[in-house]
């Protein structure tokens, strides 16, 4: 079994060397669509939404992994040769401003209206209701993930552990989503 998990890690990487952009589109589809099939689970589904399952890999394979891997190689380029503690803080600090509440915000929309299917105005009210909280709950958890990757990951890898991070993450935004369709069902 453990030569099965190294040949296929090495094939992956032979991949994330000959096709970058390609190999993280599909590695965050793919995490992206897992990610909703246990929050489909954890939620009490007891078919798979199959639409939604596609939605969201989708969302995981056309944003957020292209949008990773280019964040990625601009936060590398615009501290080119710098090092240490204080450039991982001063990265940390550039992506949780900027990529985090953007992030957040591109999938409360992208699940509201594509996933969901909602009128724009639904899901402005929606985000206007809960983009605050699931902000501050990022701004608790992902600059963690983000010194782990910025501090250890190598650049290539940043991408795939980010994704792998971030589908337990959806995990997380899915239930609040189907939480509060619960909740306004019942009003």
């Amino acid at each position: 079994m453990s030569e099965v998990v190294a040949m296929a890690g090495k094939a992956y990487m032979r991949q994330l060397q000959a096709h970058p952009l390609r190999t993280k589109a599909i590695t965050s589809g793919v995490l992206a669509g897992c990610s909703d099939a246990i929050a489909q689970k954890i939620s009490g589904v007891t078919k798979l939404q199959r639409r939604r399952l596609l939605l969201i890999m989708l969302y995981g394979f056309a944003y957020a992994g292209p949008f990773g891997h280019f964040l990625h190689k601009l936060m590398d380029r615009f501290f080119k040769g710098k090092k240490g503690k204080e450039t991982t803080a001063k990265k940390v600090l550039v992506e949780q401003l900027t990529a985090s509440p953007w992030n957040n915000m591109m999938f409360m929309m992208y699940y509201g209206l594509v996933v969901e299917g909602r009128p724009f105005s639904q899901v402005k009210s929606k985000l206007k209701k809960d983009y605050a909280s699931v902000q501050l709950t990022a701004w608790k958890f992902w600059p963690i993930v983000s010194w782990i990757n910025y501090e250890y990951m190598p650049l290539q890898l940043r991408v795939l552990f980010h994704s792998f991070v971030a589908s337990c993450w959806a995990v997380f935004l899915n239930l609040k989503a189907a939480r509060s369709i619960a909740t306004s069902k019942k009003a």
